[in-house]
Parts: C-alpha cells; sequence; structure tokens
C-alpha cells in the first residue's frame, strides 16, 4: 500500500465512523509512521489486514467490542482482528485462555481447533486492538504512536452510536479505554 492510499483509506475510515472532525493529522502522521517502520522492520500484520476489522461487522451492527493491547508479533499471527490467528495457527496462549475461560463459562462450549475468529465478527463482535500495528518481537512497539487516538475515537463513536454494547476491555492498557465508553447507553467491564 503507498503512502497516499494509506491516507486515503484511513480518511474513508474516519468518514465511516464520523471521526474525520477529531483528528485532521493524524492519518499523516500513523503514515509517515507507518511507512518508515516499514522499511526498516517487519511490521505485524501485514499491510493490507491493518483494518480487516473493519470489513466482517458493519458499525450499526456491534453488539460486542472485545478490545486487546495490540497485534500478535509473531510470524503469521496477526491479521487484523484482534486475538484471531489464521485457520492453521496454532491458538497463542491468550486465546487459548479465552477458550477455557468460555468453556468453564457457557454450558455445552465447545473449543474450536483454531483461532480464527472472523465468524464471532461477522455476528457482531469487533475485535479491535488499542493499536493496530506492532513491531515483529516487540510487543507495545507503537505505543503513543496515534493509534490510540484513533482507536479511542472509534470506540467513542460506537459507544455513541449504538445502544447495548458490551466493550471487554481486558488488560490494564485495554482498560483506560473506559473513559470513552458511554457507560450510560453501553457496559464495560
Amino acid at each position: 500500500m503507498s503512502k497516499s492510499t494509506g491516507i486515503r483509506y484511513m480518511i474513508i475510515l474516519l468518514e465511516i465512523f464520523k471521526l474525520k472532525r477529531t483528528f485532521p493529522l493524524i492519518t499523516e502522521q500513523l503514515s509517515k509512521f507507518l511507512e518508515h517502520e516499514r522499511k526498516r522492520a517487519t511490521i505485524f500484520p501485514p499491510e493490507d489486514q491493518v483494518f480487516s476489522w473493519t470489513q466482517a461487522c458493519k458499525l450499526q451492527d456491534i453488539k460486542v467490542v472485545i478490545l486487546g493491547q495490540d497485534p500478535y508479533h509473531g510470524p503469521k499471527q496477526a491479521h487484523g482482528l484482534c486475538f484471531s490467528v489464521q485457520k492453521g495457527v496454532p491458538p497463542p496462549p491468550s486465546l487459548v485462555n479465552m477458550y477455557k475461560e468460555l468453556k468453564s463459562d457457557i454450558p455445552g462450549f465447545e473449543q474450536p481447533s483454531h483461532g480464527y475468529l472472523l465468524g464471532w465478527a461477522q455476528q457482531g463482535v469487533l475485535l479491535l486492538n488499542a493499536c493496530l500495528t506492532v513491531e515483529a518481537h516487540r510487543a507495545n512497539s507503537h505505543k503513543d504512536k496515534g493509534w490510540e487516538k484513533f482507536t479511542d475515537s472509534v470506540i467513542k463513536t460506537i459507544s455513541e452510536h449504538n445502544k447495548g454494547v458490551v466493550f471487554l476491555l481486558w488488560g490494564s492498557y485495554a482498560q483506560k479505554k473506559a473513559a470513552v465508553v458511554d457507560k450510560r447507553r453501553n457496559i464495560d467491564g
């Protein structure tokens, strides 16, 4: 994806989520940062998968938001859906733990043999990370580069336009996002 294509794509997302007014420079800053990072290091997820979370579920259909810190930072793991990995990739420990919790809490839950969560997303579960990119083998390496403002605005928009959304903010980093959730209309935890 070229720099101009990346900027256009982010502007389209901002317009979709009615966020354009929120940050006039964020798209350019993030595009410059990511262009530089991709030249010097391996960045996950692949460029064409960073915004996969926008394609599986329409804004008005979101019922649950699962928010993580940042994408998996191992090879072939991150593909744009938080906590998800493509079929054929072993589920990482965090996802295995999620499955264990679901199995202990939900009678009859059958743990899938894979970690591909697209089916969840298609049912209204937004799988979003606070930061949408990460350097290989360096967790949280893209913290404070602009993604947090972007995802704050995404969460705020969902919170303002949808009612009864359950926000699952797992980990201390993700829990900071509770401040942008409209608790009169939605549930955070």
